[in-house]
């Protein structure tokens, strides 16, 4: 009979069950069987058969497989214990009960995913609801407010961080936050969803319903015929009125797509570029709706 290797006083256990290809429950017989069955694979190769025979006789005898258990016990505890923990709950708190630390880890764990959805909607993306019928037909609101074409309202997302590396784009559809007049003029304040229509530097001026930059026509294909009013408009004539040649530098002006039915800045004047909260890029609500700008 070989003789068994004893494993070093503190050096790791030798793990005779993986040898045998046995769970540590195993039976006297399963040993047995499985001791043939390594034997014949491993061959009379030295390390091979020193290995199974070394497992096969410490694992045969009930004293010693008992001695070989207990030690084996003892190192994956001792294993276990020198491992250090990532999670920060363990480090701040070691002697925490388990039931206690996995509520914690719950508390956390939702704290942190309240967090990235609050910082995502500040700084990146964030959903708006059209109220009214001033973007009708482009954007919807819900029947039975007047002017409105859908039994819900759309919603769309807004880019609130595009603004910091370009500038705005004419015929952009914006989320802004209104002027002070814009109570006054409308009797609503706060964030509006307009398209941006004239930038810094240019003449703007409505003729008849139809809008002119720096005296040529612009294109608006989103203004449908029924959906246009016939008024005239210069700079001159928005709020502050008798001001405005040309638009200032850090201003726009905004106009919703349904003319005949838009307060914008032809009722309470220019957006200041610190009150563009970014574009809309895509209608989310309802399904059928889903589309990007």
């Amino acid at each position: 009979m070989a003789t068994r290797t004893e494993p070093p006083a503190n050096g790791p256990v030798t793990d005779h069950y993986a040898t045998l290809g046995v769970r540590s429950d195993a039976s006297p017989q399963e040993i047995e069987s499985a001791y043939r069955r390594t034997a014949l694979e491993a061959g009379y190769q030295d390390d091979g058969w020193r290995r199974v025979r070394d497992a096969y006789d410490t694992l045969r005898d009930p004293e010693q497989r008992a001695r070989y258990d207990a030690e084996r016990d003892g190192f994956a505890r001792q294993a276990t214990q020198g491992k250090k923990s990532h999670n920060p709950i363990d480090r701040l708190f070691p002697n925490l009960p388990h039931g206690w630390r996995v509520a914690l880890d719950w508390v956390v764990t939702i704290a942190g995913a309240i967090a990235i959805v609050l910082a995502i909607k500040a700084w990146v993306v964030n959903p708006y609801r059209i109220p009214s019928s001033s973007m009708e037909p482009t954007l919807h609101c819900a029947r039975p407010a007047a002017g409105c074409e859908a039994s819900t309202s759309d919603r769309v997302l807004a880019n609130r961080f595009i603004y910091h590396f370009r500038s705005p784009s004419r015929g952009e559809i914006v989320v802004f936050k209104t002027p002070k007049l814009a109570l006054q003029a409308c009797g609503s304040e706060g964030t509006f969803v307009k398209r941006l229509i004239g930038l810094p530097g240019e003449v703007w001026e409505e003729r008849s319903g139809f809008v002119y930059i720096n005296g040529k026509k612009l294109n608006e294909p989103y203004v449908k015929a029924d959906r246009r009013d016939h008024d005239s408009y210069g700079l001159m004539d928005i709020p502050p009125r008798h001001t405005y040649i040309r638009i200032p530098k850090g201003y726009y002006l905004m106009m919703g797509d349904n003319r005949s039915s838009s307060c914008d800045s032809r009722r309470w004047g220019l957006v200041p570029r610190k009150n563009l909260i970014g574009p809309v890029f895509a209608t989310y609500w309802p399904p059928s709706r889903i589309s990007f700008h």
